[in-house]
């Protein structure tokens, strides 16, 4: 493996632990192209696992045109979560670990059985599914300004920072995710609409790209992992001390404050 995709690990590790962000790694290190990304994602996730890290999930990213926009790139990423990542509904959250906080209302799916194996259809995705909550996204970036390229962001880990998770699961059968209305109050005032249609056309569609390039790049998702399935409006920039609620139509909300 090369040695620029090492160093571009090393100093995305570095960045977080020193709280210092950092330039594109995709100037820096010439880190080129969505294999070298992931690549250098890759090399982060294994540190994190041979330190006490444990994977409980997957993320899609930058699946709202919103988004898109306000970062300058045209299509998903996928990231990976980790067990000192998640927060449940109500919980105070640290925001000094951080570096450029931003909020993203969304909808999570938790896997109820595991997909590996062979691409799956439509309906062995749904099936596969258990439940949906409400779930607020922080998202983090190490390039300073977040100023990133598509291969800038999946090399961070697709920007995966925290997230919170709402108390009440919910069947998927019951609900019309693609008309769901998303509103996200920062200190009691809206900062952020959307709805499902905003992620890729539908919530359960962006989940379903994630579930096929996990098993397509032999990965897969596991029972009882968390889903992410992206942003159903524009980012919001947060800081410590705001208050933050996320409600979802009849999935029902999710709060938190950061400190």
């Amino acid at each position: 493996m090369s040695i620029h995709l090492h160093a571009a690990a090393e100093a995305l590790r570095q960045a977080r632990q020193s709280g210092e962000t950092i330039a594109p790694i995709t100037q820096r290190y010439q880190v080129s192209g969505l294999d070298e990304a992931y690549t250098v994602a890759q090399i982060n996730t294994e540190y994190k696992l041979s330190h006490g890290s444990r994977i409980i999930g997957k993320k899609v990213g930058l699946t709202s045109k919103a988004v898109q926009q306000q970062l300058g790139v045209d299509q998903p990423d996928f990231g990976i979560l980790f067990d000192d990542m998640e927060y449940l509904d109500g919980d105070s959250i640290p925001v000094s670990q951080l570096l450029q906080p931003k909020i993203e209302a969304e909808i999570a799916f938790i896997v109820g059985r595991d997909l590996v194996g062979p691409i799956p259809s439509w309906g062995e995705f749904i099936s596969a599914l258990a439940y949906a909550l409400p779930a607020i996204e922080i998202v983090d970036s190490a390039i300073h300004d977040w100023k990133i390229t598509l291969e800038d962001t999946v090399a961070d880990n697709a920007s995966c920072g925290l997230f919170v998770l709402g108390n009440q699961p919910i069947e998927i059968g019951s609900l019309n995710l693609a008309k769901v209305k998303m509103e996200l109050e920062h200190n009691k005032v809206v900062a952020s609409k959307g709805n499902g249609t905003a992620c890729l056309g539908h919530p359960l569609k962006a989940a379903w790209w994630l579930a096929r390039t996990m098993c397509e790049k032999g990965i897969g998702l596991k029972a009882g992992e968390v889903i992410l399935s992206g942003a159903l409006g524009p980012m919001v920039n947060v800081k410590a001390g705001d208050q933050v609620t996320a409600y979802i139509g009849r999935l029902g909300s999710v709060s938190c404050q950061l400190v």
